[in-house]
């Protein structure tokens, strides 16, 4: 029987509650060598839903995993016509106030990296640079047969060009960019092929069930060695994805701060948890380090 990936969490003690106070982000940031790590709940300001938070899409959508991604092509059919649908959505997302942010902090020399378990790259389009992507990113494909990888655009020409008049409305759209379509509206939708080998096409992220490249992982814990504090921005810390940086820093005594509106699995490693909106609470930070609020991209 397959074990399916922990999509929830139910805290087992008490936790410290979460506060306003600022302060401690601030103080943090303006020693420098702060390493950021970005959840879901960085994006919903620019309209992509996170996975838990109040009217999370956990509460209506099961994600894709990878077991079933490889184990049928049904499933395969079923989650490319999904992700094309959304694709177009999440493709005209645009950063907001706390992506800007976060790159306006590195570009003042307060961070020492930038690690996000996004896959919507609106850390990079608001001018953060060398971001690391621990779950991948929606923009590339990779073939699951020679491992060739392709940029998405091309694929959703592809699908266009397969699928002609293809164009249900979706439910909803999620944060691994799949959108809530019906088995009906699904229909015969047609999945294309590598074009160098003609295996299986999957997106070049990192599915529920599905482990991060060690490479990448081994590179994520010198970032976490290397900083002087971590900041988590937007994540529940459900997943040991990014709980393990958390409590690599907190075994290590760097300090470990959350901005996050919802209690996190990572709250008893944490100084602080900063129960406020994201693009409010730094950019209200900014103004404190007496930094000029970022121009909008």
């Amino acid at each position: 029987m397959r074990m399916r990936p922990t999509l929830s969490w139910t805290p087992v003690e008490d936790l410290p509650p979460g506060t306003t106070d600022l302060a401690p982000v601030a103080d943090a940031l303006s020693t420098g060598g702060v390493l950021v790590l970005s959840g879901a709940g960085i994006s919903t300001e620019s309209g992509i839903p996170d996975y838990r938070g109040e009217g999370g899409s956990l509460s209506r959508h099961t994600p894709m995993t990878y077991q079933d991604f490889t184990g049928g092509a049904q499933a395969r059919r079923r989650y490319w016509a999904r992700s094309h649908l959304g694709w177009r959505t999440f493709g005209r997302a645009r950063p907001n106030a706390g992506h800007r942010a976060v790159a306006t902090f590195a570009r003042h020399g307060l961070l020492s990296g930038v690690i996000t378990q996004n896959v919507d790259g609106l850390h990079q389009s608001a001018g953060s640079e060398g971001v690391v992507e621990l779950h991948g990113s929606l923009d590339r494909v990779v073939c699951l047969g020679c491992g060739a990888v392709s940029p998405r655009r091309e694929l959703a020409r592809r699908l266009e060009e397969a699928n002609v008049g293809f164009a249900p409305v979706a439910a909803g759209i999620n944060p691994d960019g799949d959108a809530d379509l019906t088995d009906e509206q699904v229909g015969d939708f047609r999945v294309v092929p590598c074009t160098v080998c003609g295996g299986i096409l999957k997106p070049d992220v990192v599915f529920f069930g599905e482990a991060v490249p060690p490479r990448r992982v081994v590179h994520c814990r010198e970032l976490v060695r290397e900083a002087t504090s971590l900041l988590v921005l937007g994540s529940s810390l459900t997943v040991m994805s990014g709980l393990r940086f958390v409590r690599q820093a907190a075994k290590a005594g760097k300090p470990v701060l959350i901005v996050n509106l919802a209690p996190t699995r990572g709250d008893q490693h944490a100084v602080t948890r900063v129960a406020l909106p994201l693009g409010t609470a730094l950019t209200a930070v900014a103004g404190r380090l007496g930094i000029p609020e970022p121009a909008q991209t």
